[in-house]
Order: structure tokens, then sequence, then C-alpha cells
């Protein structure tokens, strides 16, 4: 798939991404929380990686704070070397956060390591077949394919509004597919995972 293509699809998700970020508001991080929790399987023990919201992504802050007051442990990523898979800090609402390359914010440094077994993904697009439109630096899927690599379970979640799906997304042989997708009108399981 040429880069002018992807480019292109990025530019149009991007502004249906900001529409329906705009219209809906606050509501849209509840009812992600709330489908979040009703649908995917969850184990006491689970590790949940979420990501702090940047411009008008899909804001999982609520999900985060819900999944911690519940016991279970919560991470944020961090890029510790750029171009490479991404790291994971043990991280509880409160935390502090420093600013990241590109404009994100994550744990401090000396924050611990975890490895998460649920990996909640940002995305400008996506569609039926799991499919992920990203920003282009290729940090998730560098970093699911590592994990996917150690044979243990992981769920790659990609949590969206529902206008970002969209239909065929372009697709390179190193783009790692998702297993669910949440937005705030439902919670859907995608390829292998439709049937657990």
């Amino acid at each position: 798939m040429s880069a002018d293509a992807k480019n292109h699809a990025r530019a149009v998700a991007r502004e249906r991404r900001d529409a329906a970020h705009l219209a809906l508001g606050v509501e849209g991080a509840s009812r992600i929380a709330d489908h979040f929790l009703s649908a995917i399987p969850l184990e006491p023990t689970d590790c949940i990686a979420g990501y702090v919201a940047f411009g008008s992504e899909a804001d999982p802050s609520e999900l985060l704070s819900r999944l911690s007051v519940a016991g279970y442990s919560c991470a944020l990523p961090r890029v510790a070397v750029r171009n490479r898979p991404l790291t994971f800090k043990c991280w509880r609402p409160g935390d502090p956060l420093i600013g990241g390359l590109h404009g994100t914010r994550e744990p401090l440094p000396d924050a611990l390591d975890c490895r998460p077994d649920i990996v909640v993904v940002p995305l400008l697009a996506f569609d039926a077949e799991g499919r992920r439109l990203g920003y282009g630096g290729g940090y998730y899927d560098r970093t699911l394919a590592t994990l996917r690599a150690e044979g243990r379970r992981i769920l790659a979640v990609g949590v969206a509004f529902s206008a970002q799906e969209a239909q065929d997304l372009p697709e390179d042989k190193f783009d790692e597919r998702l297993d669910w997708v949440v937005t705030e009108a439902d919670a859907r399981p995608i390829g292998s995972a439709a049937g657990r």
C-alpha cells in the first residue's frame, strides 16, 4: 500500500474523529468504559495498558479509573527508544506523568515495568476485519508483534468512536490487527476473538 494512500486515509479519518469527539464530549468516555467492562473477558490478575488521550482521541481515562478502583493493575506506554516497541509502566490514576516523544504524556522512567495482558490501542480508523489505521510511527504494530510472539495471552482492544469505522483500510504486512473494538455504541470481537 502506497504511503500516499495511507496518508490520505489518515487525513479523512482525522476529520471524522474530530467531528465525533466534538459531538460526544465526555459522554463518549463513559459509554466506552461501560461497553468495555461488560464485554471484554477479564481475568482477576490481568494488567490493562491504556494511554493518555491526545487531541480528539477517544479517552480511556474513565475506563482506567474504573479498572483501578476494581483492583486491576493498570499501565501506560512509554517510548523508551524511538522506533522500537513501547515499554509499559505500572500506573494508577493520580500518578505523575511527563511529556514524551510525539507530544504524548507518559509515566516517569523509574516507574515499575510491567507486561500487559490487554492493550487498549488508540487509532484514527478501524474496519470490521480488525485493521487499524494509526499515525504511521509503527509503535503499536511493533509492540503487539513482540507481545504476541511471546506466546502468552494478549488482547489488542481498539478504543474509538463508532464514526471512525471505515471500509477496507489499507494494510501492510507488518500491520497488527485488533482483537476487539470498543466504541460508545458497542464492543465487538473480531477474528478469533469472536469465537471466545
